[in-house]
């Protein structure tokens, strides 16, 4: 919403543009025709030579003659003779007939024609297109480059023309956005702190009576998805003063000066509104960190140093507050975050699992549940999911409740939004050959018993085998038993384990591998490279930090801080570490053959099964009875 004051203004212009190309047009196309004999021409004309012209003016059947470029020569036409009744066209054009003749070098020719008396001569100009484009295009076209080069350098001055240097802030009021802070879930502490912000906006008196002063700047830090431009409206609808929204590239245009000049204007209408407050989405396309170069990044510089001079310019409790979002706070000018401009870094984080509850409940509100809800248990499910995935996750189940044609929302459509979010639908159309259902059949269930039969892990909950959109050909649900912030080593040890599971039991089963453990092997990887560079859980490196985080809140890759040997060592003690949990996992899976293969057989049957049938069969092969989470105990098997 925030371009269309933006795309309407360029629309206008382009329509004057084409309005002022066909105005022109038009106008040429008149002059032509009144200037060039576009009515005569409409006449029954032809072309006649030199000498045939002369012979025809001698006979006395010419009675006008235009001389320019070339000759033309005008004969009335016999009408009782050569008129026929229905020749409308002779009638309308008044009966003329004209020759076009080649104009040759003849000084007597214009003696001829007052000798013989009786025709009017006319002259016509040598060309009248060559004096319309010298004229008249040309210096209209030398003026048009004239007022672009003009408008370039008035913006960069901060004037612009026909509005490019203005503000295209859309400005809300009270409540006008439709969101409050109680359809903000999740991120009680953010919300706090921006509650502080409306309440000094409202109550300055409050805060000033023992001297605090008024945060100029706030940044919403965090993932996508998370709800910083959520809280943002929710500010405008409880602050009850303007509130002006951007985002941070409306401000950078092609010509320098342009940008400056809108943060100039954005910061004026917000002067004169004040108090008021004014939000910067996605700031990071106008505050990245300044450098040496220049040529490219000079527009985008000279507005963040605008925006760094109007916020430091703010007098004392002026009342003007300015917000920002962004998911890339590393990038960011040094100068915007110091204190004095963005006081207030608040983080929006991934929510907890109460978090994930008052979300899922807050989306909730307006669909209808069905009594067998339990959101505590989807928000185990979703752990690492944001605002917009349970926002998405419950509006998918609703779509699921009315396909089916029911009027509220069961826990089984929102455990099946959960998979559609995270793997992918189902995908009915892809059918495996007989022998690929068996491998992926086994390689699932190798995942699925590597997990029971391991003390730290979480418990299965679901093992199907129906391709996924994902590209996934089938996958083991877990579920934690309790929200976790921290793993031990044993824990991701065995994780390694159940991750390569898959693969050990396609070699034990059919003495070959596939392709199937692609994404297996990949995080895997990712896990234990982790564990040897950033958590300090290899003997050989020990507590020796070796790589540092990207990109804290987008894609969390790791940069290498050691030198070419070490990283070569590292990748040996990624390959040592993966090596021996897979031989775990073969291990595992031998010892627990025949559990394997029937548990296979029945997946191959029905194609999806729970944790709880998977643990029936487990235990009844085994005849192991204490069971636990759908996790067998250490106890030995009874003989």
């Amino acid at each position: 919403m925030e371009n269309n004051d933006k795309n309407k203004n360029q629309n206008n212009i382009s329509q004057t543009i084409l309005g002022i190309l066909i105005a022109l047009s038009f106008t040429f196309f008149i002059w032509s025709m009144l200037f060039q004999g576009g009515v005569s021409q409409a006449s029954d004309t032809s072309e006649i030579s030199y000498d045939e012209f002369l012979q025809k003016v001698d006979d006395g059947s010419i009675y006008k003659v235009e001389i320019g470029e070339e000759i033309k020569a005008f004969e009335k036409i016999d009408t009782k003779s050569e008129i026929q009744p229905n020749d409308i066209t002779s009638i309308l054009l008044n009966h003329d007939k004209v020759y076009i003749v080649v104009k040759v070098p003849d000084p007597e020719l214009i003696k001829r024609l007052v000798d013989k008396g009786g025709i009017t001569i006319i002259g016509r100009r040598a060309s009248i297109m060559k004096e319309i484009v010298l004229g008249f295009i040309l210096p209209f076209g030398i003026i048009f480059l004239l007022m672009s080069f003009l408008a370039r350098r008035v913006s960069s001055m901060g004037g612009g023309i026909m509005g490019v240097g203005r503000s295209n802030a859309k400005r809300y009021m009270q409540k006008e956005t439709g969101v409050t802070f109680d359809d903000v879930a999740g991120e009680d502490e953010a919300k706090e702190s921006l509650v502080e912000i409306v309440d000094f906006l409202h109550n300055p008196s409050k805060y000033t009576v023992v001297g605090a002063k008024l945060p100029k700047g706030a940044l919403l830090v965090g993932p996508p998805g998370t709800g910083k431009t959520l809280l943002a409206k929710a500010v405008a609808g409880e602050a009850k003063v303007p509130f002006f929204s951007m985002s941070g590239s409306d401000f950078v245009e092609m010509f320098v000066g342009v940008g400056a000049s809108r943060v100039r204007d954005l910061f004026k209408q917000a002067k004169a509104s004040a108090p008021c407050i004014v939000f910067i989405d996605e700031i990071d396309a106008l505050g990245k960190a300044r450098d040496s170069r220049g040529g490219a990044d000079s527009e985008r510089e000279q507005t963040l140093n605008q925006l760094l001079s109007e916020m430091d310019g703010f007098e004392i409790n002026q009342g003007i507050m300015v917000m920002a979002a962004t998911n890339r706070p590393e990038i960011l000018d040094q100068a915007l975050l110091r204190p004095g401009r963005f006081d207030r870094r608040i983080i929006v984080e991934k929510p907890d699992l109460k978090g994930r509850i008052n979300i899922l409940k807050v989306h909730a509100k307006d669909v209808k549940i069905g009594n067998d809800v339990d959101f505590e248990e989807i928000a185990l499910l979703t752990s690492g999911a944001v605002g917009a995935d349970l926002a998405n996750m419950i509006n998918e189940a609703a779509i699921t409740a009315a396909k089916e044609k029911r009027d509220n929302v069961t826990q089984n459509d929102l455990k099946e939004a959960v998979e559609l979010v995270f793997v992918g639908k189902e995908k009915k159309d892809r059918v495996l050959s007989k022998e690929e259902r068996k491998i992926v059949s086994y390689h699932e269930v190798g995942h699925a018993l590597a997990s029971a039969l391991q003390k730290h892990t979480e418990p299965v909950q679901k093992i199907t085998i129906v391709p996924r959109t994902s590209g996934a050909l089938g996958y083991v649900l877990q579920s934690p038993e309790e929200e976790k912030f921290l793993n031990t080593k044993k824990e991701l040890e065995e994780q390694l384990v159940i991750s390569l599971a898959g693969r050990a039991a396609e070699e034990i089963v059919f003495d070959t591998i596939t392709t199937g453990a692609a994404n297996d092997i990949e995080q895997a990887t990712k896990l234990a490279r982790s564990m040897v560079t950033q958590y300090g859980m290899s003997k050989k490196f020990g507590l020796m930090g070796l790589a540092t985080r990207e990109s804290l809140y987008l894609n969390n890759g790791l940069s290498m801080e050691c030198g070419d040997d070490t990283a070569t060592a590292v990748d040996e003690e990624v390959k040592l570490m993966l090596d021996n949990a897979y031989k775990t996992s073969i291990h595992l899976l031998k010892k627990h053959r025949r559990a394997l293969d029937q548990i296979a057989a029945y997946l191959i049957e029905k194609e999806t099964i729970t944790g709880k049938e998977f643990m029936e069969i487990f235990t009844k092969i085994t005849g192991i009875k204490e069971v636990k989470n759908n996790r067998i105990s250490e106890k030995k098997e009874r003989k």
